[in-house]
């Protein structure tokens, strides 16, 4: 036993040692086998797995790099493009809606930059600046216009050409037309035809009439009326104003009507021919309201922008007539129109002058003339302010925006006798709040200026210079 203890004691040392040989070939074997649990330096490890992932990274873009690098080269035909592949700046790629493939060709511009490539490529390019000079540039300008010249000729011609194809000479339909006993009528010989048949004793009233509802379809034309004048007809249709007939009257005023619209020359020729006079007569006698309405509307042409006329209008005693006119009973479509021609007269006269100030491109005579109408003193004399003012009551919006205009128009010469009006102080205040209720539902449906807001505003405006 005693032996045994120390055998013991002798051999520990030897098995410490050795354990300790063993644990420390274990450590080695395992840092070698996994070094996440090797005992290394942490700088060192970090710097390690930073390579890996830069060694890792490199290897991706190297197996990527073949595909990326593979470039499909276009032409300039359609051609299909297949995956991964890429396209040179500027191609041009659609999708096909039939295949679902993406197609891709080259532009047209780069034809030139494809051919430019190659040359840059192979040859060099010369280029002598001293090659042509400036008188070279002009010639060869020169010859290109007349290059294009002759290829605009050729173009006429070619058109010229088809023309002549597809329709055939005047003079051809001319003598098929007359083969056929169909004769082509200019306007000048139809309005000679249209006077001839009115003018004719033998001709029945429908016929008349007939013929001055087509003749009105021509005078619309400028040109065409000054031709009534060269063959008499104008007269003829003044003359009809004569008539017994209310129909014939009132066609005759049609016409006339729209014969003297901004026709200066056929005004003056009615006017002399005494078309002023005859209109009067028929708007101070007895007539058909259709009757005057065309009167009316024959006067109103014949005085627009024609200031000699309207001298003789007041001379004759136009603004009676008129004011007759408008006091007459079952009048009041007749009485808007009135106030609307008074309203055109006082401002054209004032524009006249303004224009004449400021531009003067006015001809001394005819702003001489419009200086001699005295249409506002006249307007005073003959009660229009009370006669405007009282028409204020008419239920027609229409018929009281023109009355508003007139009588701003008018406000100059008449503020007098409108501030001693206590109607039409009681009458503006009555539409005053008419409008204000109108103008409201307005501006509920979303109109910040609409129609009832501008009649509310002249009335304002109007209530603001009485005040």
């Amino acid at each position: 036993m005693p032996h045994q203890g120390r055998l013991l004691f002798r051999m520990a040392p030897l098995c410490m040692l050795l354990s300790m040989l063993m644990v420390s070939c274990f450590n080695f074997c395992l840092c070698h086998k996994n070094s996440e649990f090797a005992l290394t330096n942490p700088e060192k490890r970090e710097k390690s797995s930073t390579k890996e992932t830069e060694r890792k990274e490199t290897v991706a873009e190297e197996e990527l790099e073949p595909e990326i690098l593979e470039v499909f080269h276009p032409t300039h035909e359609w051609q299909a493009l297949h995956p991964g592949q890429a396209v040179a700046a500027g191609s041009h790629v659609r999708l096909n809606l039939q295949t679902g493939a993406r197609e891709v060709k080259l532009q047209d511009e780069d034809k030139f930059q494809t051919n430019l490539k190659g040359l840059k490529k192979g040859k060099r390019l010369n280029i002598n600046t001293n090659t042509y000079t400036s008188q070279d540039l002009k010639n060869a300008l020169a010859k290109f216009k007349e290059g294009a010249e002759m290829e605009n000729s050729k173009e006429d011609q070619e058109r010229q050409a088809k023309v002549k194809r597809l329709f055939r000479p005047i003079e051809e339909l001319k003598k098929d037309f007359e083969e056929l006993n169909v004769v082509i009528e200019t306007d000048m010989q139809i309005m000679v035809r249209l006077i001839n048949k009115f003018n004719s004793s033998s001709s029945s009233l429908e016929e008349k009439i007939a013929a001055l509802f087509d003749l009105e379809y021509y005078v619309h034309q400028m040109d065409n009326a000054q031709d009534l004048l060269s063959f008499g007809g104008l007269q003829v249709v003044i003359n009809g104003l004569n008539s017994t007939e209310p129909l014939v009257k009132e066609y005759a005023a049609f016409v006339l009507g729209a014969a003297f619209s901004s026709n200066p020359k056929v005004q003056v020729e009615a006017i002399e021919g005494g078309a002023l006079q005859k209109l009067l007569v028929i708007l101070a006698t007895e007539q058909p309201l259709s009757t005057k309405k065309k009167a009316l509307f024959a006067l109103c042409s014949l005085l627009r922008h024609f200031p000699y006329a309207q001298q003789q209008f007041l001379k004759l005693g136009g603004l009676q007539v008129l004011r007759s006119l408008v006091q007459e009973k079952g009048m009041e479509v007749l009485a808007v129109r009135v106030v609307t021609l008074l309203y055109d007269l006082v401002t054209e006269k004032m524009f006249a002058e303004e224009d004449a100030e400021l531009m003067r491109d006015m001809s001394p005579e005819k702003l001489q003339q419009y200086r001699q109408v005295r249409l506002l003193p006249s307007l005073q004399e003959q009660g229009w302010c009370e006669i405007t003012a009282h028409l204020l009551a008419l239920p027609e919006h229409d018929a009281r925006e023109k009355v508003l205009q007139t009588l701003g128009a008018l406000l100059a010469t008449c503020r007098d006798h409108f501030h001693q009006d206590t109607q039409l102080r009681g009458t503006l205040g009555t539409l005053q709040a008419e409008y204000q209720a109108l103008a409201a539902l307005e501006l509920q449906e979303g109109e910040d200026e609409g129609y009832f807001r501008e009649l509310l505003d002249s009335i304002n405006s109007l209530l603001t210079e009485l005040r």
